[in-house]
Formats: C-alpha cells, structure tokens, sequence
C-alpha cells in the first residue's frame, strides 16, 4: 500500500539523524538549481521525521539505543540550509545577473514580465521586499536573484531574508513535528491522490525538460 511505504520510508530515518540533516542541505540547494521539490515539501518531510523519532512507541527505534533526530538541532539545520540556499541564489544576481536574464533559460523559466512585477516590489518596499519573496513560493528565485542584481547590501538581504526564514522555517518544522499524527492520518486518508499529484509532478517537470531541449535542439 502506497501510506505504508511512504510511513515506513519517513521512520526508517528517524534515527538516523546525520542523514537527514545532509538530505536536507542537499535538497536545498538542489531546489536553488531548479530541482522541482517545493521548499515547503522538503520542511514538512523533515518535521515528519522528527514527529517520527519524538514517539518511539508508534515508531519503534531499531535498536535500544538509536540516536532520534532533535528536533531543535533539525530546525537549525533547516534554518541555515535556506539562507545559505538563498544567499547563494542572491550571489547569483549580483555576480551573473545581467547575463541571466538575458538567457533562455531566464525567459522561459521567469519571463521578462514577471521580473518587472518584482523590481515594481523593489520600487516599492525597498529591500524589505526581500522578506515578501520569502512567503511568495513560485517568485522567490527571481526575487532573490533580483535582490543582488538591484544592488541591495548583503548585511540587508541577509538581515530580512533572515528574518523571514527564521520566522517561517523552524515554524512549519516545529508544527509538522508536533501534529505529525493529523498528517499522516491526511496521508493515509488521501494515499491515492497525493500519489497521483507526485507522479503528476514528475511526469510534467519530465515533460517541460523534454520540450526545452527539443526547442534548443531544433534552434541550433
């Protein structure tokens, strides 16, 4: 069944925290690249895990003596992975960012008119607006190369971008790690939907690298 293999796939790593902690950082700046796993995906599975290894009377240890992930250690990790994730991404702008947007890659991934939506943010809230990219999923990339191509000071991107991450991140984890349990009922609940959805996911992000290379191809 697809809920027993996704449950017994989080508590197999529930005590086995070094894992997760690199899984975490590695995901995270996978998705800077353009890995198609929402940030939020990857927070909430992270919560799950420490939901996991905080009730070992429903999740069993394998051993006696097997270390759970800490959950307060596991929100650092979270923490750090998105703001360096994001700085690297601000650097981005700020070193390359002329040349980017000037690529196909640039227009059929953000487009020119969604980025002037984001400098009318810059025009509007200042660097501030650095903290809204943070709660809009979907602008962030663009947002935070922005934020380094529009010149703002790293100490500012860094001071409300991470004032915001430091908001929302250790948030959704703690929370997740706190009612795991109405989750994973969720999951079970609704198994062949959230299958259908991943699968979807894949298939279309599949689909959209088939079509790029197909258009550079016929291009060259």
């Amino acid at each position: 069944m697809f809920d027993f293999n996704l449950i017994e796939f989080f508590s197999a790593y529930a005590y086995q925290p070094n894992f997760v902690y690199i899984f975490i950082v590695l995901f995270m700046t996978a998705s800077s690249f353009g890995l198609p796993i929402p940030e939020e995906m990857t927070l909430v599975s992270a919560g799950l895990v420490a939901y996991m290894a905080n009730n070992p009377t429903k999740f069993p240890p394998p051993t006696p003596d097997a270390e759970g992930v800490n959950l307060v250690l596991l929100c650092i990790v979270c923490f750090l992975s998105v703001l360096c994730s994001d700085i690297f991404i601000y650097f981005l702008g700020k070193l390359f960012g002329k040349k980017i947007i000037k690529t196909k890659f640039f227009n059929n991934r953000i487009g020119q008119e969604r980025f002037n939506k984001i400098n009318n943010l810059f025009t509007k809230y200042s660097y501030w607006a650095c903290g809204l990219f943070r709660f809009t999923p979907g602008v962030r990339f663009p947002g935070h190369m922005s934020c380094g191509l529009m010149g703002i000071p790293l100490w500012q991107f860094v001071m409300v971008d991470g004032l915001a991450a430091l908001i929302s991140v250790p948030t959704q984890v703690y929370l997740v790690a706190t009612y795991g349990e109405v989750i994973l009922d969720k999951i079970k609940e609704f198994k062949i939907i959230l299958g259908a959805v991943i699968i979807c996911i894949i298939v279309i992000w599949g689909l959209k690298k088939l079509f790029q290379y197909i258009k550079i191809k016929r291009a060259v």
